[in-house]
Order: C-alpha cells, then sequence, then structure tokens
C-alpha cells in the first residue's frame, strides 16, 4: 500500500478552539508541546502532537501517555451501595470482593439500551468507585441519582443503618503504608494543597447539591485529573517517574487498583496494551505530567488512542453502541450477567428480544478506508460500519461492523465507498494486541 494518512473527522471537530470550550488542568502543558488541539465533545483536547500514526506506534512498542482527565470519576457510598449497583448494571458487582478490583459494565436503560459503558471499582462494602465518559456524564449521574433513590423506596430494608465507620477507618482500610507515602514527593500527593483538603479531594464529602440526604452518596469529582500511562514499558517509565510507587504496583493485576496518597492507580487502559490510568489531584497533574515527561515518556494524542482502542476490538460509547444499542448486538455479551437470578435494569428487555445482530471485525482487501456508517454489503442482509480506520500495526484498513446474525468469520462481504463496492473479509477482533497483530480469519 501507499502511504495513507488516518483522518480523525470522524470523531473530532477539527476546528479552532472556542474559549467555552472545557480544559483540563493539561491544557497549558498540551499548548506549550505544541498540540494540535481540538473540539472533543465540547472540551479542548489534544488530537496529536506530530504524527498521529508516530505516536500508535510509540505506545505499541513502548510507553506513550494520555491525558483523558475530561472523563468523569463518581464515588457512590453507603449503607446498600452493592445491592443498588446489583440492580443498576448489566455486569454482577458481586464478582467484586478485594478491594481494588474493578470491573467492565454497561448501564441499561429498561429497554435495554446502553446509557454508557464504565469500569467500576471496589474499594470497599460501602464505597464503590465508577469512571463513566465524557460526554455522557452529567446524564450518567442523574440516572443513578434517580435510580438509587426508586430503589431505596422499593427496597428499604437494604439501606438500614447498621454500626457506623468512621472516616478515619474507611482511608485507613485502603491507604499503604505510612513509609510508602513517606518515599513519594508531597507534590505528586498534594500539589499546593493542605494534608486536610487533598483528604477530601481524595476520599469525598456529601454533595452538597442533594438537599435531602438520600440513602446513597453519588458524589462526581470534576477535581481529579486522569493520565493515562500505556505500552510494554509503562510500568518501568511509573515506577522512575514516581518513587515509591513500584512496590504497590509490581504486581497489581489487570483490573486492579491501588489508592496512593492522594492517587487512584489502576492497571487500566483503552489501548490493548499494559499499563496504569492514574487519577489524581489537578492541581498535581502538571508536575506528574513533566515528571513522565523527564523519564522519556512521550505524550499521544486522542487519534492515537482511537486507532489503539480500535485494534484492541474495544467498543467507543456513540459509535459501537448508543441507547438505541442493547450490548448483545455489540460485542458485549461477555459483560452482561444473564445466568445469575438477580434482577437489573434492562434484564427484562434483553431476555424478550434475541439479538438478530452482531458485531464482527472487517479486513478491507482493496485500496481505501473504512469508516462509520459506510454500508456494509452480505449474503444474509444489509449491516454498517460501527468504527473503521487505517490500522497502523497492520498496514490496512480495519473495521467493527453490526451486521446479521448469520454472517459468519472468514466470509466475504462488500462495503460501499463512495459509490464503489469493496471487499472486505469478516474476522475475528481484537485486530492487535500486546505490540502485535492478532487478527485472523
Amino acid at each position: 500500500m501507499g502511504r495513507i494518512t488516518v483522518s480523525c473527522c470522524a470523531f473530532f471537530h477539527l476546528e479552532k478552539a472556542d474559549m467555552t470550550l472545557k480544559k483540563t488542568s493539561l491544557n497549558e502543558a498540551h499548548r506549550e508541546l505544541d498540540a494540535k488541539m481540538v473540539d472533543f465533545g465540547g472540551w479542548d483536547m489534544p488530537v496529536n502532537y506530530g504524527s498521529q500514526i508516530d505516536e500508535h506506534h510509540q505506545v505499541r512498542n513502548d510507553c506513550g501517555m494520555f491525558d483523558v482527565s475530561h472523563m468523569r470519576v463518581v464515588d457512590i457510598k453507603g449503607k446498600g451501595v452493592r445491592d443498588f449497583l446489583r440492580y443498576l448494571l448489566a455486569n454482577n458487582v458481586d464478582k467484586l470482593t478485594a478491594p481494588g478490583k474493578a470491573l467492565y459494565s454497561c448501564m441499561l436503560l429498561e429497554n435495554g439500551g446502553v446509557i454508557d459503558d464504565l469500569i467500576v471499582y471496589f474499594m470497599e462494602e460501602q464505597w464503590f468507585r465508577i469512571v463513566v465518559n465524557a460526554g455522557t456524564a452529567d446524564k450518567d449521574i442523574a440516572w443513578m441519582r434517580k435510580q438509587a433513590a426508586e430503589h431505596a423506596n422499593a427496597h428499604p430494608v437494604c439501606y438500614a443503618p447498621d454500626a457506623e465507620i468512621t472516616e478515619e477507618e474507611s482511608c485507613a482500610e485502603n491507604a499503604p503504608p505510612e513509609e510508602e507515602i513517606k518515599r513519594i514527593p508531597n507534590d505528586y500527593l498534594f500539589g499546593d494543597m493542605s494534608v486536610e483538603e487533598a483528604t477530601s479531594v481524595m476520599f469525598g464529602k456529601p454533595d452538597e447539591e442533594q438537599a435531602e440526604k438520600p440513602p446513597l452518596d453519588i458524589s462526581d469529582h470534576p477535581e481529579l485529573s486522569i493520565i493515562a500511562i500505556q505500552g510494554p514499558h509503562a510500568s518501568e517509565k511509573l515506577w522512575a517517574a514516581m518513587p515509591g510507587s513500584q512496590q504497590l504496583t509490581e504486581k497489581l493485576a489487570p483490573f486492579s487498583a491501588v489508592v496512593l496518597g492522594t492517587m487512584f492507580i489502576a492497571r487500566t487502559g483503552y489501548t490493548g496494551e499494559d499499563g496504569f490510568e492514574v487519577m489524581l489531584p489537578s492541581i498535581a497533574a502538571p508536575y506528574f505530567w513533566k515528571s513522565l515527561l523527564d523519564k522519556g515518556v512521550e505524550p499521544c494524542g486522542l487519534g492515537a488512542r482511537d486507532t489503539l482502542r480500535l485494534e484492541a476490538g474495544m467498543n467507543l460509547y456513540g459509535q459501537d453502541m448508543d441507547e438505541n444499542v442493547n450490548p448483545l448486538e455489540s460485542g458485549l455479551a461477555w459483560t452482561v450477567d444473564l445466568k445469575s437470578e438477580r434482577d437489573f435494569i434492562g434484564k427484562a428487555a434483553l431476555l424478550a428480544n434475541p439479538p438478530s445482530r452482531k458485531l464482527v471485525g472487517l479486513l478491507l482487501q482493496d485500496r481505501g478506508v473504512l469508516r462509520s456508517h459506510q454500508k456494509v454489503h452480505t449474503a444474509h442482509g444489509e449491516g454498517e460500519i460501527t468504527s473503521g480506520s487505517f490500522s497502523p500495526t497492520l498496514n490496512q484498513s480495519i473495521a467493527l461492523a453490526r451486521v446479521p446474525n448469520g454472517v459468519q468469520v472468514g466470509e466475504q462481504v462488500q462495503v460501499s465507498i463512495r459509490d464503489k463496492m469493496l471487499e472486505a473479509k469478516v474476522v475475528k477482533y481484537p485486530f492487535a494486541r500486546n505490540g502485535k497483530a492478532v487478527a485472523g480469519g
């Protein structure tokens, strides 16, 4: 193939940033690095710092970092929080028993449509932490509060008070050894905040906007930033940039997290590579970002993040699923617990309406680039591409497509691109992970 450029027009507004756009705490740092800034769902975010393809390869082969502070951290605390999340989420939080363990799930409407996909962390029995998408955050929180109130009215026994747990006991259970905190520079942990202010940021406080105290405290934390460090060498880079972190994170399993002072370090990501997502007070984020830069971690924009997640076969909310599509026809059946007896919002609709479509991978056999909304013509009926792009790892155009159930891996289909019918092969996804291509027939 000849040289192909990766366009981001499908998911970014390539316009001069408006002064009304929201900004993360790292906005100035991005501009100092001459990042190309774009409107990403109302946020002024870096799409790249130079070559998007180079940034993609940097993460697959070494290590890169992303500012994902536009995503929202939500803490749900109180007696009955586990019972509530059993009902709220399609996946089963009963799988979470060890502090810091995480679970990926969809949050559904009654009709089975996806409100959002999210990650939920078990902190302790009366505290779960959730990270939601930026574009759906306000909607998500309003839905959570509405459902929490209704669930409490329907199941008051779940919220009956018992012996009170003090804030000191709550924090101590998840805190690292005191000697570990002492080894970490204060700028990482507190910025220029007092210990009292930092504790409030990390462990939260009641939301003053909730006039009547509800059975559960559902509080979001816009004062927290999130930096994702991704790639096969992410661990070494993190340890070099943050003295004292190795002992606590070296054996941290995927989809697990640990609290380190006011930092919350999770072994999660959206690239198909090893790595961490670090939540910390926004006031301290620029210092941490610079420390990573000084240790040779390359900054990467949201353009590379999108091609990385597509190669890894990871869904993007708003493209691969939304309120009009259920998880069973979005390649997310593995995140839905239909085996246990528990009820959850959307379960009845999923059981009553078996999916007639499914999500598959496509490899373009001809020259061109696959894009979302392109029509897919199969022997079993018409489908549509939900996410598509040029894959730097495969050096080939790839896509996720929703097609009729009868379509099988290995079949040839045709994609309508600019009035031409181009050949594509149906494959299993992911297309690439852990630094190499894995897609096949």
